[in-house]
């Protein structure tokens, strides 16, 4: 049964229409993690830290996708609700062109100036060499990266969300079979790795730019592309608080990587590497949930719809909490396999990653809230909203606790330090929600 923006959504139905958003987004976190799995297992211990030391880096610069992706997909999705669908698809044939522009741009910019910057976030010897190595390979698929990043919030909003699934799923395919071929078998080590990657990005951004190229029985087709400088702005400010949300975790992983060099070494970096292999894939149900449902606050939004918006929130704060209870428990259930998986060869590191595990697990109760509530505000075309409570919740109170936190509790309170962030940011949604409820009539 084909479901449509327009709909009234019962329980049932909103989990039909984003299940394949919150399929897709755990794909794309579990083969981000394969690199690590086969780097760690057939490379060694100081190529895996080399990953988990510059992987952040290349997220802040395909992070532009998540910037037109999801206030894009707010604007376009508000403008269909208003009735004005050919206006829609020349917004979406803009934001696709400009997005693959800027991805050039950066991978050029990203490419010249990767080792200083390796070199000044503390890399060395033989670990800035593999960051290096590794990086560069990386980058000459980031337009790829950039669209694919974009096409996870446009794929929803064209109603084709089992596509953008389909997709994902053949990237991912790619580069574990190549990942298995070219480290496991063929013995390539990183430049195998990261050949890997970037192919299956390719795949992620190019198969979907192809399919909107041509005529399709989606909602969303590319056309001649016009340029809408106060629309882009618009989507620019309604995106910024995923751009912030995604650069703002890399720059606080950059931080703890920092930390962690100099409270445990290298081990540090590789223990906070497996913890963000998982928290990606956790995380990943809240991102795909919150991909999955915008769309549809910004269609009721733009057809004045009240009380669907009032629905919507409501059933999204009840699975919300659901999930948040049952990856806590999860999370504290599968640590041991999990951590044995990536680095159970070194009995100290495997005992540091577990440790981890027991503190940083808590953070998944409290994670959801201020995720869906940054995307909802997003939704509603409140950007300014959405980008303070991702500010807050990526960037300000992730910085102060692991600056602060350590110094109290050693290395425990880095992994102590997510689990504060996330509830003050929860705190700080809850008082947001509140406070925008009449201006928006949710």
């Amino acid at each position: 049964m084909k479901i449509s923006l327009s709909d009234h959504f019962t329980f049932r139905k909103l989990l039909r229409f984003t299940l394949p958003s919150v399929a897709m987004m755990i794909f794309i976190s579990i083969y981000g993690v394969v690199d690590g799995f086969f780097v760690s297992n057939f490379v060694g211990k100081t190529p895996f830290a080399a990953v988990n030391f510059i992987m952040p880096f290349l997220m802040i610069l395909g992070a532009i996708g998540f910037l037109f992706g999801t206030g894009g997909s707010a604007l376009i999705a508000k403008t269909m609700g208003e009735g004005d669908t050919e206006h829609a698809q020349r917004l979406f044939s803009m934001f696709v062109a400009v997005s693959l522009l800027l991805g050039l741009v950066i991978s050029v910019l990203g490419i010249l100036f990767l080792r200083p910057i390796a070199a000044f976030l503390g890399a060395e010897g033989q670990l800035l060499d593999d960051c290096v190595l590794y990086g560069r390979v990386i980058l000459l698929a980031n337009p790829a990266l950039i669209l694919q990043f974009e096409f996870q919030s446009f794929f929803v909003t064209a109603e084709k969300p089992q596509l953008g699934l389909a997709v994902t799923v053949a990237a991912g395919a790619a580069n574990m079979i190549l990942d298995a071929v070219l480290v496991a078998g063929l013995s390539l080590g990183l430049p195998g790795a990261a050949a890997a990657t970037a192919a299956s990005q390719c795949i992620g951004g190019l198969v979907p730019l192809l399919y909107f190229s041509r005529p399709n029985t989606s909602r969303l087709r590319l056309t001649r592309a016009s340029f809408d400088g106060p629309a882009l702005c618009r989507a620019c400010l309604n995106g910024s608080s995923e751009l912030m949300t995604n650069i703002s975790m890399s720059l606080v992983s950059m931080l703890y990587n920092v930390q962690l060099l100099r409270y445990a070494g290298e081990d540090g970096i590789s223990a906070y590497g497996v913890l963000m292999y998982v928290n990606m894939i956790f995380l990943a149900v809240f991102l795909g949930y919150s991909v999955g449902s915008a769309p549809v606050v910004g269609y009721h939004y733009g057809a004045q719809n009240r009380d669907e918006l009032k629905n919507l929130l409501k059933k999204s704060l009840i699975l919300i909490g659901l999930f948040s209870v049952a990856m806590l428990g999860a999370a504290e259930y599968l640590a041991e396999p999990l951590a044995r998986l990536f680095v159970g060869y070194d009995r100290v590191l495997l005992d540091l990653t577990l440790r981890g595990f027991v503190i940083f697990s808590f953070s998944f109760l409290f994670a959801g809230i201020s995720i869906y509530g940054s995307s909802f505000f997003t939704a509603l075309n409140d950007g300014l909203t959405s980008a303070g409570i991702a500010f807050l919740r990526t960037l300000v109170f992730q910085i102060a606790a692991v600056i602060i936190f350590p110094l109290f509790w050693g290395i425990d309170g880095i992994w102590l330090s997510t689990v504060a962030a996330e509830l003050l940011s929860a705190c700080v949604t809850v008082f947001f929600l509140c406070r925008k409820r009449r201006q928006y009539g949710y």
